[in-house]
């Protein structure tokens, strides 16, 4: 099986389906027609700090972006929604599809010069699902692996708890890329500081909030299928930089000082637009939107009047016309259009209605206070809404406006912008609404969020949402294990349908990737999630 299809991701689904790397190449970079120039340094502008260079313990697709380059992956996801080989040349998998058996190439090593090979493999995949290691999206991704065997040196046999639909896709992921075992017994905790893949550039060193610096790995040979330069990079390094300010990272790019920028803002679109020095590349993000995800575990939001009335006392369009003027579409449901099973019918099925807003709070009996606070029972109405830092893609701006539209229902909002979201959100439970969404290829990562089984098997917790439904539940096992792609889709469409009912989550916006690019740049690529392709970059002029 030296290709295989993802049924889940045909037909105008997933990103991978609406940007090929060839199209993504034309538009970042342009074609010069001339011979790729050796030599030279790329500078990308991150707008945030990657958490950690460990695919095992990262989980935020900036780390991604840098990942992408260190570590390859035994598959590829592919522009036309294939899944086809890179360190597999093949695989075989069984009749019940339980059992997936790879083989690998032969002449791949990794930076340290040490083989990958079978054993890396299972050292790769046994590490993610260990419990020391405290992985969370790897281990997500894994979640249906019982084990890995080793055949031979070149054959290496994944068994399943279950048939598992999104496996193919998930090992096509940075953070199931394959580690070098000896770089990461060597380093313990501190490979995140000292990565070590087999990709075409490597690890230099990583000053922190500052930059990453990658360089040229010499010995690359065995890039992925969209990318035309099979062998070692044409720039001598990339240096990835950290600038969480728009105008500083954007102005860099207009000024020169840096040759690629991440998440141009819309206020700032317009100038690199008309900047004839640049390019704006725009990349469609699929996945799940970026939503106010209730926390039900917490009183009163475990009542389904409060959270409506929330949803009723926003006016969701207007803040994403407001902030982001046209660039990133309303969001209405649980995934993107674009994602195998996106529920059409959600659009525009529910409206921002200060009066309904209202008539649910006093039904549910809380009355306006002295200062327009709803009260019961002594107590004020309070949403305590956790953010993060730094203020990405206006993500602050977003807390203020739904303090102020709320304030007009009488629920108060107390914004807590942390730099300890994670110990928030899965040791003390003390929010009672986080905003986030995250960039995927396959429904299954509404499990990530909305399955208890799920989470309580990766971390120990419940789901985020705190809903511990069995329909949910079982509507995500099963759309999970299901190869019929049409029996997916209602699955799917089904958990969506009940979320929104249930309003465990306000969708806001759909985002678009978008990077100032110096037309110097040719031969810049983007993969599914968003993550640079490198190999094929080069400096003209």
């Amino acid at each position: 099986m030296k290709a295989v299809k993802v049924r889940a991701l045909a037909a105008g689904l997933g990103l991978a389906a609406v940007l090929s790397a060839c199209s993504s190449t034309d538009t970042a970079a342009g074609q010069s027609g001339g011979a790729p120039r050796p030599g030279g340094t790329l500078t990308y502008a991150l707008a945030t700090s990657p958490d950690q260079l460990d695919p095992a313990r990262s989980g935020l697709n900036v780390a991604g972006r840098v990942l992408r380059s260190i570590f390859d992956s035994l598959v590829s996801l592919q522009p036309d929604g294939s899944v086809q080989p890179w360190l597999a040349t093949k695989w075989d998998i069984s009749a019940d599809g339980t059992a997936y058996t790879f083989t690998l190439r032969d002449d791949v090593r990794f930076q340290d010069a040490t083989p990958l090979n079978a054993d890396a493999v299972k050292f790769t995949f046994d590490r993610i699902l260990a419990p020391q290691t405290k992985s969370l999206t790897a281990k997500f991704q894994l979640n249906a692996l019982k084990s890995t065997e080793v055949l031979d040196a070149r054959t290496v046999r994944l068994t399943l708890n279950k048939p598992s639909s999104a496996l193919l896709t998930n090992l096509a992921s940075p953070f199931l890329g394959i580690v070098s075992p000896t770089a990461a017994a060597k380093q313990g905790d501190q490979f995140t500081r000292h990565p070590v893949g087999s990709g075409p550039y490597e690890f230099v060193r990583w000053d922190t909030n500052s930059q990453i610096v990658l360089k040229r790995n010499p010995g690359y040979a065995w890039a992925q299928p969209a990318v035309k330069n099979r062998g070692a990079g044409h720039l001598d390094e990339v240096v990835f930089r950290i600038v969480p300010e728009d105008a500083t990272r954007i102005g860099g790019a207009q000024g020169g000082e840096l040759l690629a920028a991440e998440k141009v803002p819309a206020q700032l679109a317009a100038g690199v637009e008309r900047d004839k020095r640049l390019r704006l590349v725009k990349e469609r993000v699929t996945g799940l939107p970026y939503s106010l995800i209730f926390n039900q575990k917490q009183q009163p939001w475990d009542d389904v009047r409060l959270r409506k009335a929330v949803r009723a006392g926003l006016d969701v369009e207007s803040i994403v016309k407001t902030l982001y003027l046209g660039t990133y579409e309303r969001a209405w449901s649980a995934v993107t259009p674009g994602v195998l099973g996106y529920d059409a019918s959600l659009e525009r099925s529910y409206q921002p209605d200060v009066a309904e807003a209202k008539h649910l709070l006093d039904e549910a009996g809380w009355t306006a206070g002295p200062d327009g606070v709803r009260v019961k029972g002594g107590t004020q109405l309070v949403l305590r809404y956790v953010g993060s830092y730094p203020n990405n893609e206006k993500s602050h701006d977003i807390a203020q406006l739904v303090q102020q539209q709320l304030k007009a229902v009488g629920i108060k909002v107390d914004v807590d912008v942390s730099s300890n979201v994670a110990e928030l959100l899965t040791k003390t439970g003390e929010f009672d609404v986080y905003p986030t969404g995250t960039a995927a290829v396959d429904p299954d990562a509404l499990s990530g969020f909305y399955s208890s089984r799920i989470l309580a098997l990766v971390n120990g917790t419940q789901d985020l949402a705190g809903i511990a439904d069995p329909d949910i539940d079982a509507w995500l096992d099963e759309g999970a294990a299901s190869l019929d792609s049409q029996r997916r889709a209602e699955l799917y469409k089904q958990v969506q349908r009940k979320l929104i009912d249930q309003v465990a989550l306000i969708p806001i916006y759909a985002p678009t990737y978008t990077v100032a690019a110096s037309r110097k740049v040719q031969g810049l690529a983007f993969d599914p999630l968003n993550s640079p392709i490198i190999n094929d970059a080069y400096l003209a002029g």
